[in-house]
């Protein structure tokens, strides 16, 4: 062990790449009625991605030992034994982090975590089961995480249950449920070497494109008639505009790909993800301000 091999390590944690998962804090956020402290939120924030986000990557990439391209990397280090170190000791700074904030919140945090981990783990390896595996990442990390996201700030239990809190809840996965399986898209071939069958590797490049377009439209469908029954039309108008972008770039990479299937590949979705991210985040950062105000 050293410290070079633990910077070398460091990398595999792909915290950059947490921050593409950001839309669903700030969409929990948006939904929530009442004011709520920013260093609450703020400490919701670095729990889950700068800690348990990465933490949750890096056990991930200890299993894998990925060779090609992903999510944040193009071109990943080796993974060493200093990586699982760094998984455990992100994940006890979570758990802290996330007692100091909430008991209950500690308490979903630590489900979340148990939960990636059985994703990965070889003895488990949920990843191995495409509808499994999908149904958990699309569940965990949206509506599992926008109302663990509205817990650590500090919302009471009649707030988490008030239905049209739930339906956003939904909305996130329904998202999730349309955007996760074009990250996999580009990894067909290392997948298939592993034997983990991806719902993606399962579409197909054509299905995975048709599947996502198909769950962005009802999660879109089921977000306005969520802001329609809250009387938040500004609130729609606002994300219909902010996430223009994200539905021409997914309309012209549908067309490239389509013409060529090559264009599955790791740059476009980085592009589509970092966009998809930033837009939708941006849109329900502008909800909260304008209710703040």
């Amino acid at each position: 062990m050293s410290i070079t091999n633990y910077k070398n390590a460091l990398p595999l944690l792909r915290i950059p790449f947490s921050v593409y998962l950001m839309p669903v804090f700030w969409f929990g956020l948006s939904a929530l009625p009442q004011p709520f402290s920013p260093w609450r939120a703020l400490g919701v924030f670095v729990v889950l991605h700068l800690l348990a986000y990465p933490a949750s990557n890096g056990y991930n990439s200890y299993y894998d030992r990925d060779e090609g391209s992903i999510g944040g990397l193009k071109q990943p280090p080796k993974v060493s034994e200093e990586l699982i170190h760094l998984v455990w000791l992100f994940d006890a700074l979570a758990l802290l982090g996330a007692l100091l904030l909430s008991p209950w919140f500690a308490a979903g945090l630590l489900v979340y975590l148990l939960v990636s981990k059985a994703y990965s783990y070889e003895g488990i390896r949920l990843k191995k089961y495409p509808l499994i595996s999908t149904a958990v990442v699309v569940v965990f990390q949206g509506a599992f995480t926008f109302l663990l996201t509205q817990l650590g700030t500090g919302a009471d239990l009649a707030q988490l249950r008030e239905p049209t809190n739930l339906l956003l809840a939904l909305v996130s996965t329904l998202f999730l449920c349309g955007s996760y399986p074009l990250t996999q898209v580009y990894q067909h071939q290392e997948d298939r070497q592993r034997g983990d069958q991806t719902l993606s590797l399962v579409l197909g490049i054509r299905g995975t494109f048709v599947f996502a377009g198909v769950g962005l439209l009802v999660g879109a469908s089921v977000l306005a008639l969520a802001y329609l029954l809250r009387q938040e039309t500004r609130s729609l108008l606002i994300f219909l505009v902010a996430t223009g972008p994200v539905v021409f770039l997914f309309s012209r990479w549908v067309w490239q790909v389509w013409r060529n299937p090559a264009a599955a590949d790791f740059e476009h979705t980085m592009q589509m993800n970092q966009v998809s991210s930033l837009c939708m985040s941006g849109a329900f950062i502008a909800i909260l301000l304008l209710r703040s105000l």
